[in-house]
């Protein structure tokens, strides 16, 4: 390939990017300039231009992030030995935001750590039954949530954990994409590593921590992110487990700002807005981490 080839290759690339980028990055701009300005302006008129500009068409406005955060409540109330405890009193938006940030936050750890370890023993220990178990998992990734929704209901009410945080991340916990993901990470380790700590002393559990862990910690950035961004997009599940207004989620709070009358457009992109707010934190802490998972598993692949 000539220097004028790669060039003009080189430029091609940096303009589909910088277009792909401007798209992707649109809806997110839309919802936070939204968010900043009044309902006159958000609704066009026939005849009327797109106010683009916040800072420059219109004088940008808190007055939706004020109505956001008008109704109040407790950041949490727990009941133990016959008293009641109750947190601070805060806005019911940033309860929601607790809410989700905590399912979420949870259901990520909960699943790195089982899958981790499951991946890890289909990969590398050998027993009656393991392409069994494998085969389910895989079969399991194909079965939609929704068909599985009744039953999950009705065994979060016998065990009592109905209407609470727990009745999401359980389900999200057993995710079979998580095992299937650490499986393929621990299939690449060494056996030798392995057997090397075995006969310097080190048993189970320090050998994962010591040996397996360092190696698989990119599939376990990777997974974290993909974990996170499932628990919070868990929807249906959520609609179906949580009643309640104090442990409703950011998503069906949202949800719950619409009315059937009229639909108050500032008010939802300001709810959105601050939703957006915990996944950019998770994606910037662990993008090292799922670069790697995702060029490992193209490189492997």
């Amino acid at each position: 390939m000539t220097n004028d080839r790669k060039r003009s290759y080189v430029i091609f690339s940096i303009v589909l990017l910088v277009v792909l980028a401007i798209l992707f990055l649109f809806p997110l701009y839309w919802i936070v300039t939204g968010s900043v300005k009044a309902k006159a302006d958000i609704l066009i008129k026939a005849g009327e231009s797109v106010r683009w500009l916040p800072f420059t068409d219109i004088s940008p406005t808190g007055e939706n992030y004020a109505k956001l955060m008008k109704s109040t409540t407790e950041l949490f109330t727990l009941n133990a030995f016959g008293y009641k405890i109750t947190g601070p009193e805060i806005p019911m938006a940033m309860r929601w935001l607790f809410n989700s940030v905590f399912i979420s936050v949870m259901a990520m750890l909960l699943s790195c750590i089982t899958a981790s370890l499951a991946g890890y023993v289909l990969a590398k220990k050998r027993f009656y039954g393991r392409a069994f178990i494998f085969t389910l998992f895989v079969c399991a990734m194909a079965l939609p949530k929704q068909v599985i929704l009744i039953p999950l209901l009705s065994l979060a009410s016998t065990i009592g954990i109905a209407n609470s945080p727990w009745a999401v991340i359980c389900p999200v916990v057993g995710w079979p994409f998580g095992v299937f993901l650490m499986k393929q990470f621990s299939e690449t380790i060494p056996t030798e590593m392995l057997e090397a700590a075995r006969i310097d002393g080190a048993g189970e559990a320090r050998t994962f921590w010591s040996v397996v862990m360092p190696l698989i910690k990119p599939g376990f950035g990777a997974l974290a992110i993909f974990t996170f961004i499932n628990a919070w997009n868990e929807y249906p599940l959520q609609l179906v487990m949580l009643t309640e207004q104090e442990q409703k989620t950011i998503a069906l709070g949202i949800a719950a700002l619409q009315s059937s009358d009229s639909t108050d457009y500032g008010l939802i992109m300001a709810g959105a807005a601050l939703a957006a707010v915990p996944i950019i934190i998770i994606f910037l802490i662990f993008q090292k981490y799922f670069t790697q998972g995702i060029t490992m598993g193209a490189v492997k692949g």
